[in-house]
């Protein structure tokens, strides 16, 4: 498919991951490796187990995305990185046996998720390995098209602060996008943007992630929209406020429409970007969940009903993530 026939993207999503690799208990998982059932579907949708953080089948990924590519869309970021199961060549086969075009993501995710030997990294390593990924590939020519995710918690862990400098560094040296996964804090997002700013990096490039559960009033969000970074809402199709990883409420699909109406509305809606950051199998189809078509089949009819016209539509699904990614025409 020729770049310039490209339609609609989703630029956070997970297409081959494994989220429970850590030692570290994540919110109020259950360790459990049953298969889901319709008997267990909702706990687990609601705290996750063992069985549903591993998201690594390749069959699983062509059955999901080939309907994902029926549905409308044409291509998908897996902002996969390092630490949370990345396979580039499992990628490919996907790539290849669905159609679509798939961007790799590189970098490290946050410090739960780091291999040992990371901590005696220096930065300067750690932004030649994000740099090759980008410019030579990770393995046989399979190169990243995104830095990212690059994870940071609340407060931001030493390992993560040179991991995120490293990352602005290879983004200086290749000019990829730069994606944040913020720490769940209010704060974390301007005090990422801050470091990023300071280290120099390419604010029109960075993608700040998970707006929708990091940021909860509009004057945040304008705020961090005037340092020049995309703000992607890219938790679409999580409708449950319960949040098992922090002491927050989730807003719902209407309430992340309207949040992108009224930034719309002040100006920012070059830099908005929609997603449905699928991780788990219980966000599968396979498995009882949305899907990766969410967007397209459910949340692109709500933005019409809530005043988007087709212009603006395609602005955020399709004209937004081709210029952040660098491939517009």
């Amino acid at each position: 498919m020729p770049l310039q026939d490209v339609g609609h993207i989703q630029p956070h999503e997970h297409v081959l991951s494994n989220i429970g690799g850590t030692s570290t208990q994540q919110g109020s998982a259950i360790p459990s490796m049953e298969e889901i059932r319709l008997d267990n579907y909702y706990e687990i949708r609601r705290h996750h187990s063992a069985f549903d953080m591993v998201v690594n089948d390749v069959d699983d990924a062509v059955e999901e995305l080939s309907a994902y590519r029926r549905q409308g869309g044409s291509a998908i970021v897996d902002a996969t990185s390092v630490g949370l199961g990345r396979d580039p060549e499992g990628l490919v086969r996907v790539a290849e046996r669905t159609g679509l075009h798939i961007v790799m993501g590189s970098g490290y995710y946050h410090h739960d998720y780091h291999p040992p030997e990371l901590a005696d990294r220096s930065r300067e390593a750690i932004a030649a390995e994000i740099h090759a990924d980008v410019v030579d590939g990770v393995t046989d020519g399979v190169r990243a098209g995104l830095i990212g995710e690059i994870g940071l918690g609340w407060p931001v862990h030493e390992a993560e602060a040179r991991v995120l400098s490293a990352a602005v560094d290879a983004q200086r040296a290749t000019g990829a996008a730069l994606m944040v996964h913020p720490g769940r804090h209010t704060e974390a997002p301007a005090d990422a943007m801050r470091r990023i700013i300071a280290d120099g990096g390419d604010t029109q490039r960075v993608i700040m992630s998970h707006i929708d559960r990091t940021l909860f009033e509009l004057d945040a969000m304008l705020a961090l929209a005037d340092t020049g970074c995309y703000l992607e809402f890219d938790l679409f199709g999580q409708e449950s406020s319960y949040y098992p990883l922090a002491d927050i409420d989730m807003p719902n699909d209407a309430t992340r429409v309207d949040h992108l109406v009224a930034l719309t509305e002040r100006g920012h809606g070059d830099r908005l970007l929609v997603s449905q950051d699928i991780c788990v199998k219980s966000h599968l189809q396979k498995y009882g969940g949305e899907g990766y078509g969410h967007l397209l089949r459910n949340v692109v009819p709500l933005m019409r009903r809530k005043g988007f016209d087709d212009d603006a539509i395609h602005r955020l699904t399709v004209r937004n993530p081709l210029e952040v990614l660098g491939i517009a025409a």
